[in-house]
């Protein structure tokens, strides 16, 4: 028998703006013989049905909604049918690339899972108690969806233990190869499933690496910091730069950026396996100058406590790229922390640049890619944020 949970006003509040994140706080009663990941029934104090979800007491998120104002069966059906709507809405993006997020959490209605398709093999995170429960139906769901060749589990560790979860990444179904090629936008890269970060490439920045790239002139001189497996750079180089540099502290992401460089047909590049700020720092590397600056880091701000301390990041990352761009040349910025906004980067720009009698001038704003759907309901749901940036002296 499916449990019941009674929201107090807050809970409403939440629910009724469509908000699938509902903390203890928000909770006014709920049973206490209910474990991690039971589905639960919602209700108002005045009987009201509010929906249906799975509840973890363990967790700050005691409850995620996966339907609103409805009773729902949760089976495999339902996860099945989930997959399905949210893969048909990635149908466009497939015409310009084989890699795209086919599950976004909460933003298509399964939190706590998600999917990435990578030609003939899938990447999953199943990040919660709730999904946790659902884990053979998700599988057999991909599995009836993709036929894939394989899957590799990357459940986020973190994520996990929050939840009183362990954490195991390893392949849950047939055979993935260390490493396999994808395409986006003519553009080639090889990608490490189990190795890679997160769930193998930032397929996020899909968009962007676009976007920065058309800024590029034939002979431009590109610095791509926290560059990971090389994708701005190499957009870049597509594009006529003659001179880049790659420079990050993964040995395992930096290894990938000599076969994509070899893969695309770039040369003309430098590979630096360094701290970035450490980097920055050197007296050595501040001699030279560049026509785009690309500046990707990863998450500052876990939380909203972390805030100040990610600005001051942003500070010095900015300000010490300021110093090399040349004069008309263009820094890409970026924000992968829902904590840190898009007004937080934007007043850290202005603050540097005042600071060194330049101008900041925004020439574009940049958002995640739209197989990372943002949704207004949920706030949280939009959190890679960017600015492209002119540079102009007066």
């Amino acid at each position: 028998m499916v449990k019941k949970v009674i929201l107090n006003s807050s809970g409403v509040d939440k629910i009724s703006s469509l908000n699938p994140w509902i903390y203890r706080k928000e909770i006014k009663k709920f049973p206490k013989d209910v474990e991690k990941g039971d589905i639960v029934y919602l209700y108002s104090s005045k009987g009201n049905l509010l929906g249906t979800g799975y509840i973890n007491p363990e967790s700050k998120i005691s409850v995620r909604v996966l339907s609103f104002f409805k009773k729902k069966d949760i089976d495999f059906d339902f996860i099945k049918e989930r997959i399905l709507k949210a893969y048909r809405k990635r149908y466009r993006l497939l015409e310009k690339t084989d890699a795209v997020r086919v599950v976004h959490s909460e933003a298509d209605g399964l939190p706590g899972l998600i999917v990435d398709l990578y030609d003939r093999y899938l990447s999953v995170q199943i990040n919660t108690a709730g999904m946790e429960r659902f884990r053979e139906n998700i599988i057999k769901a991909l599995i009836d969806i993709f036929e894939p060749e394989g899957i590799v589990e990357k459940s986020d560790e973190k994520s996990r233990e929050k939840e009183g979860l362990k954490t195991e990444n390893k392949v849950v179904y047939g055979k993935v190869p260390e490493s396999i090629v994808i395409h986006e936008n003519g553009v080639k890269f090889y990608i490490q499933l189990e190795k890679g970060q997160k769930t193998g490439f930032y397929l996020d920045q899909r968009i962007n690496r676009f976007i920065v790239s058309e800024y590029i002139k034939e002979g431009d001189s590109v610095l791509d910091l926290f560059s990971n497996a090389g994708g701005f750079g190499i957009y870049a180089g597509i594009k006529g730069a003659k001179d880049i540099t790659f420079v990050d502290i993964s040995k395992n992401a930096v290894s990938l950026i000599d076969k994509n460089c070899e893969l695309n047909g770039i040369k003309g590049y430098t590979v630096y396996r360094e701290n970035v700020f450490k980097f920055l720092t050197d007296s050595g590397s501040m001699d030279k100058r560049y026509d785009l600056i690309i500046l990707d880091p990863p998450s500052f701000a876990k939380n909203r406590y972390e805030v100040k301390d990610a600005i001051r990041g942003f500070k010095f990352l900015i300000s010490r790229s300021l110093e090399i761009l040349n004069d008309g040349g263009f820094l890409a910025v970026f924000s992968c922390s829902y904590h840190v906004s898009l007004d937080d980067l934007k007043k850290t720009v202005l603050d540097v640049s005042k600071n060194m009698r330049c101008g900041a001038e925004i020439v574009k704003h940049l958002y995640q890619d739209e197989d990372h759907p943002y949704i207004l309901n949920i706030p949280f749901s939009l959190y890679l944020k960017g600015l492209l940036i002119r540079k102009n002296e007066d």
